[in-house]
């Protein structure tokens, strides 16, 4: 078989069995993520399903053309995936999980530590039933100490982390991420699940991967943190009006619009800056002409640009940044902008996708380019159950007869 994206390869991880066993946020993008790659992903619910199915409301987007049996948050979280509904407290519907177990090569669970373990699905468990098989574990707080068994959601893992100090104004208030820590864990245990069978291929040898809410927004706070701890100080947070540098903030122009300029090298920057701003005045004028100056006079420079940038509209601003030459600038765009940006069309970071729900829409894909084995969204996500049968016949080779007995006893649907 030729490995390239034009011979019927999904991606680079073709070839990939991941049963899923997760629900919420954190365990289904990493498992999304997996799938984008090309992995054959077969989500496991219980009979009633992942509880996200039923999440009728984010950020005040309700779930009105789905009715109770899905959601939008459902939805964006498990694209690609196969779907299975089973009793994992019935033995037989254990059974199933092991025979699946020894026809893969991941399993990743995200539920509250022991869970797994009672049910006979912790990685000693499986192990058993296949010795090189990747087993990710999503949890709030890490593997090990006292708090490992606490229950988590984001909020909390980005309360513990420190995260909800990073941005707004110094004014001793908290601020949501709103499931950041989900997505960047996700993220992160998708990456150790890769490094695993990387090291599984080489070597042959499976493992338990785990990572965590805290730990993941620990570490995407990287450069922060690490500048923090070894100062031995916290960073300030600054309102636009407070920033230490008017080089590296944001400004509202004429039609309601903002601009961004991200330049730390202020004096450097600060002359082209100026021409763009068609007030060379400025360059030389004692209060403003270095990174120092600057700063002990940045509450009324702040002020004397955004009347500036008040006279012009985001556009016009654009052009004279660009033809003054030496700025680093962009748009502050919403999402709803991003299906017309140029950039997000050219790099196919959003794709078109015909839902049978809700018609032609935009979804996110993997912002992963490979020469040899492209990516691509093949599937929405599935509705509860909707592959049980399949799976289990054609791929576990049981019977109708005993998919009926199943059925009878409470095992599947």
């Amino acid at each position: 078989m030729t490995i390239n994206g034009h011979n019927g390869i999904k991606g680079p991880l073709d070839g990939i069995r991941v049963i899923d066993w997760t629900m919420w946020q954190f365990g289904p993008v990493s498992t999304m993520m997996l799938a984008d790659l090309g992995a054959e992903v077969i989500k496991v619910e219980s009979l009633d399903g992942d509880h996200g199915r039923q999440f009728s409301r984010v950020s005040g987007i309700g779930t009105d053309k789905f009715g109770t049996s899905t959601s939008y948050y459902f939805e964006a979280l498990n694209r690609q995936k196969q779907g299975i509904a089973l009793n994992l407290k019935h033995e037989k519907g254990q059974e199933v999980i092991y025979r699946l177990v020894e026809q893969s090569d991941v399993f990743v669970q995200n539920f509250r530590q022991g869970v797994a373990e009672r049910l006979g699905l912790g990685y000693d468990d499986l192990k058993k039933h296949n010795s090189k098989i990747v087993y990710g574990s999503a949890t709030g707080y890490g593997p090990e100490g006292p708090d490992s068994g606490k229950p988590a959601f984001a909020l909390t893992g980005e309360a513990r982390s420190g995260s909800l100090w990073w941005a707004g104004p110094n004014d001793d208030t908290p601020y949501n991420l709103h499931g950041v820590a989900d997505q960047i864990a996700g993220i992160t245990l998708s990456y150790g699940v890769l490094g695993a069978l990387m090291y599984r291929e080489r070597f042959g040898v499976g493992q338990k991967v785990d990572a965590s809410h805290l730990g993941s927004m620990m570490w995407l706070a990287g450069m922060r943190d690490g500048i923090a701890l070894l100062a031995g100080q916290e960073p300030q947070r600054q309102h636009r009006s407070q920033s230490n540098s008017v080089l590296w903030n944001s400004y509202k122009c004429k039609d309601g619009k903002w601009i961004a300029f991200s330049m730390s090298q202020g004096d450097r920057y600060w002359p082209p800056f100026c021409k763009g701003l068609d007030r060379l005045d400025l360059i030389e004028d004692p209060r403003y002409d270095s990174i120092e100056t600057r700063r002990d006079n940045k509450v009324e420079l702040i002020k004397i640009l955004d009347d500036i940038f008040m006279t012009r509209t985001r556009e016009e601003w654009g052009k004279a940044m660009d033809a003054a030459g030496d700025t680093i600038w962009e748009n502050i765009q919403s999402t709803l902008d991003l299906p017309d940006d140029p950039q997000v069309i050219a790099n196919n970071y959003l794709v078109d996708f015909d839902h049978p729900t809700l018609g032609p829409t935009k979804w996110h894909q993997l912002p992963l380019t490979y020469s040899e084995t492209p990516l691509s969204t093949r599937k929405m996500a599935p509705t509860l159950g909707e592959n049980t049968e399949t799976i289990l016949t054609e791929m576990l080779d049981y019977t109708w007869d005993d998919i009926a007995e199943l059925q009878d006893e409470g095992v599947i649907l």
